[in-house]
């Protein structure tokens, strides 16, 4: 899914920028929080720093004959083209990845970031899905 950014951010910009705002937020509130308390700071300090945020947004799974199969809500998607997905827990672990590439699949969108607020160590990793389905991790 292709969208236009704000004109002075690329979408490594727009990740920088929500690293940081979220590395901020973890220094501020520490680990121990509810999931949704991390969110609701997240979006609303994006959208004071002018960049548009639509929290707990519905996206549909479909079939391979186009049969709906589920809805599911990614907790932030970022200027229409980064799905941000939030956990609050001791570690990260195989099935929190599985949920943010099976999000970029069927949301079509290309770029993620997966951040845990709930560890002594604050864990941000972005993950890109290629247009071919192709999927990679990296540490931000």
């Amino acid at each position: 899914m292709e969208h236009p950014l704000p004109a002075m951010k690329t979408i490594n910009e727009l990740c920088d920028l929500v690293r940081d705002i979220a590395y901020a937020i973890h220094v501020y509130h520490g680990h121990g929080h509810m999931e949704k308390v991390y969110e609701n700071a997240l979006a609303h300090r994006l959208r004071k720093a002018g960049i548009e945020v639509t929290q707990q947004q519905p996206l549909t799974v479909y079939d391979e004959d186009s049969t709906l199969i589920g809805e599911f809500f990614a907790d932030l998607i970022v200027e229409a083209c980064l799905i941000v997905e939030l956990k609050a827990c001791r570690a990260l672990a195989d099935e929190h990845t599985a949920q943010i590439l099976g999000y970029l699949r069927s949301a079509r969108i290309e770029d993620g970031l997966l951040i845990n607020f709930g560890s002594y160590k604050f864990e941000i990793k972005k993950y890109v899905m290629s247009r071919q389905g192709t999927q990679g991790a990296q540490r931000t």
